[in-house]
């Protein structure tokens, strides 16, 4: 019998501000990263695109630089934040030998996404899903489906199960 020879795998993780992305991390070091592997974990934050470039907004009022230096902190800040959440599961799962990079962009997720998958060559992209009705997928879009149907690598979309205790009213 051969031997079995380890592959370097990359494990592609979006990360953003709500339950379910943190919930597709977990589930994901629980179940696809392995022992044998030499995985790589790159976990993604995209942060948006400055809603305003100039200091001068569509009414004409001028922003001065302190209220764009504000507004820059804050969604640095919040990054940094996800970030060192997702990195505290992946040490709290206590495997030493997964490597874990960190990628933060900035622009719209769908686009950003699909671009990083492409440029770190992954071998599998995972990824949350708010579990947004037919209405909401309809005019907000759905970042999940726009990278499945996108990316060249495959694409793990993993749902947060229901509570089942919100359904009998206890925690």
């Amino acid at each position: 019998m051969a031997d079995v020879v380890a592959k370097d795998r990359k494990i592609l993780v979006a990360v953003d501000e709500g339950e379910e992305s943190m919930y597709a991390l977990s589930w994901c070091l629980k179940n696809i990263i392995s022992q044998c592997c030499n995985d790589t974990l790159f976990l993604l934050y995209v942060r948006s695109a400055q809603a305003f470039h100039s200091s001068l907004d569509g009414t004409g009022y001028l922003f001065s630089s302190d209220v764009l230096a504000t507004v820059d902190k804050y969604s640095n800040d919040v990054a940094n934040c996800i970030i060192e959440k997702a990195k505290r599961m992946c040490r709290e799962k206590g495997d030493d030998e997964v490597k874990v990079e960190v990628i933060i962009e900035s622009g719209d997720p769908r686009d950003v996404i699909c671009r990083v998958a492409e440029n770190i060559n992954a071998d599998v992209l995972v990824m949350g899903s708010h579990g947004y009705g037919l209405i909401q997928r309809a005019f907000l879009g759905s970042v999940s489906n726009h990278c499945a149907q996108n990316v060249k690598c495959p694409v793990l979309i993993v749902k947060k199960p229901k509570s089942s205790s919100s359904a009998t009213g206890t925690k």
